[in-house]
C-alpha cells in the first residue's frame, strides 16, 4: 500500500525524523490560510499523487501552466495560483505513463534553503532476507540513471535483524555520503529513526529523494516515499487510515474485498488463473502469440464458487477487455468449483466476448461437464498452449 508524501512524512516525523513544516489542501480555499500559516517567504508546492518524477511532469490541460507538479512560490498569491493550477488536473510523469493521475490533494511546504542533495532509501533485500540501505551522493537524481550511468556512487549494505542497526550503521552512511562533524552525528541519528521507523511500521520501501544539508548545517528529509507490506496492515489500522482510494485501479479495490491477487494492465485479453506461477505463465503465451493480457488475477488455491463468479466479474468490467481466459489447474483449487463460478458470473454479467477454458487436475471431468451442459458459448481448450493459441485467435478474428 501507498501513500502520500505529505503522510508519509507525518509517519516519519513521529519518529524523530526532519522534516520541513507543511500543510495539505484539498481546496483553493485552504490555500491562504495554510500559506499564512507557515509564514513564507518561499513556499514549495507539490503535487500529491502515488508517483515520482513530479518535479519533471507535465500537466494535461493547459490551465495548469507549463510548470510541473512541483513550485516555487515566492508570495502568498503565487501559492494560490499554483494551487488552482494544479487541483483537479491531470499530472503526467515518468511513472504515471501517458493517462497521468488527476491531482487531488496539494501539500504547501516550507522553502529551504539546499546546500547538498543525497539519496537514501530502506528496501527488503529478498536475496539477503535483511532490511538493506542504498546510498548515493547523487540525490534529486531518478537512481535508475546513477545505478546505470555511474554504479560505483552507490553504497548498499544490509542489517543483521538479530543486532538490529548499530552506530557502524550510520558511520557507513556518513562515509558514504561524505559527512563528518556534527553531520556525520546528524547522519546516524536519521539512520536509526528511519530504520526504527521501517520496521515499526512493517514498511516495504521508505525512499528519501533527496536528503539535504540545509545551509544552516542541517540534515532534512525534503522527500519521502513509503510503501507498506499490505501482509501486515492488519496490525497497522493507522496506517490503513491513511489510503486514498482514489489513487487506485476501481477492479483491484474490489478484487482486494475477496482477497484476490489483481492487476490491471493495458491489454485486451481478461485471465483468471490459480497460482501466481501459472498466471505469469499465461501472460507470457498470450503475448508469445502476438497479444496482451488485461490483468493478472490469482484466485488462489482456495477460491470459492462466490471468489470465482466476484473474479470474473471484474475482468468484465474491463471495458478493454475483447475476450476472457480461465486456465485452472486444480491442486487445491477443483475445477468444478472454478466452472460453477463461471457459469454463475455469466448469467450474472451476460458474456459479450470469447471465453476460453482450460481445466486440468481435480474434479477435472466434472468440470467440464458443467461447463458443456450449461449452454454458454465456451471454447474448451486442451492445454495451456492451445488455449493460448484459441483465445488469440478469437480475439483477433472479432476484431
Amino acid at each position: 500500500m501507498n501513500i502520500h508524501e505529505y503522510q508519509a512524512k507525518a509517519v516519519l516525523k513521529e519518529f524523530g525524523v526532519p522534516v520541513s513544516r507543511g500543510v495539505a489542501v484539498f481546496s483553493a480555499d485552504e490555500a491562504e490560510k495554510a500559506a499564512n500559516e507557515l509564514g513564507g517567504p518561499l513556499w514549495v508546492v507539490k503535487s500529491q499523487i502515488h508517483a515520482g518524477g513530479r518535479g519533471k511532469g507535465k500537466f494535461k490541460e493547459a490551465a495548469a501552466g507549463e510548470k510541473g507538479g512541483v513550485r516555487l512560490a515566492k508570495s502568498v498569491d503565487e501559492v494560490k495560483t499554483f494551487v488552482s493550477q494544479m487541483l483537479g488536473n491531470t499530472l503526467v510523469t515518468i511513472q504515471t505513463g501517458p493517462a497521468g493521475k488527476q491531482v487531488n490533494r496539494i501539500y504547501i511546504e516550507d522553502g529551504s534553503d539546499i546546500e547538498k542533495e543525497f539519496y537514501l532509501s530502506l528496501l527488503v533485500d529478498r536475496a539477503t532476507s535483511r532490511v538493506s540501505f542504498v546510498v548515493s551522493t547523487e540525490g534529486g537524481m531518478d537512481i535508475e540513471e546513477v545505478a546505470h550511468n555511474t554504479p560505483e556512487k552507490i553504497v548498499s549494505f544490509s542489517v543483521d535483524p538479530a543486532t538490529g542497526i548499530m552506530p557502524h550503521h550510520g558511520r557507513t552512511v556518513a562515509k558514504a555520503l561524505g559527512l563528518t562533524g556534527d553531520l556525520a552525528k546528524q547522519a546516524n541519528t536519521v539512520v536509526a529513526q528511519l530504520y526504527t521507523a521501517f520496521v515499526a511500521k512493517d514498511m516495504e520501501m521508505l525512499e528519501i529523494n533527496p536528503l539535504i544539508i540545509t545551509t544552516q548545517g542541517q540534515l532534512k528529509a525534503l522527500d519521502a516515499k513509503v510503501s507498506f507490506d499490505s501482509n501486515s496492515l492488519y496490525r497497522h489500522p493507522d496506517v490503513v487510515a491513511l489510503r486514498d482510494e482514489s489513487e487506485e485501479d476501481a477492479k483491484e479495490i474490489e478484487a482486494s474485498k475477496y482477497d484476490l491477487a489483481y492487476i490491471a494492465l493495458d491489454g485486451t485479453i481478461g485471465c483468471m488463473v490459480n497460482g501466481a506461477g501459472l498466471a505469469m505463465a499465461t501472460l507470457d503465451i498470450i503475448k508469445l502469440y502476438g497479444e496482451e493480457p488485461a490483468n493478472f488475477l490469482d484466485v488462489g488455491g482456495g477460491a470459492s464458487e462466490e471468489k470465482v463468479t466476484a473474479a470474473f466479474k471484474i475482468i468484465t468490467s474491463d471495458p478493454n477487455v475483447k475476450g476472457i481466459l480461465v486456465n485452472i489447474f486444480g491442486g487445491i483449487m477443483k475445477c468444478d468449483v472454478i466452472a460453477r463460478g463461471v457459469i454463475a458470473a455469466v448469467k450474472a454479467v451476460g458474456l459479450q466476448v470469447p471465453l476460453v477454458v482450460r481445466l486440468e487436475g481435480t474434479n477435472v471431468e466434472e468440470g467440464k461437464t458443467i461447463i458443456r451442459e450449461s449452454g454458454l458459448n465456451v471454447i474448451p481448450a486442451d492445454d495451456l498452449d492451445d488455449a493460448a493459441q484459441k483465445i488469440v485467435n478469437a480475439v483477433k478474428g472479432a476484431r
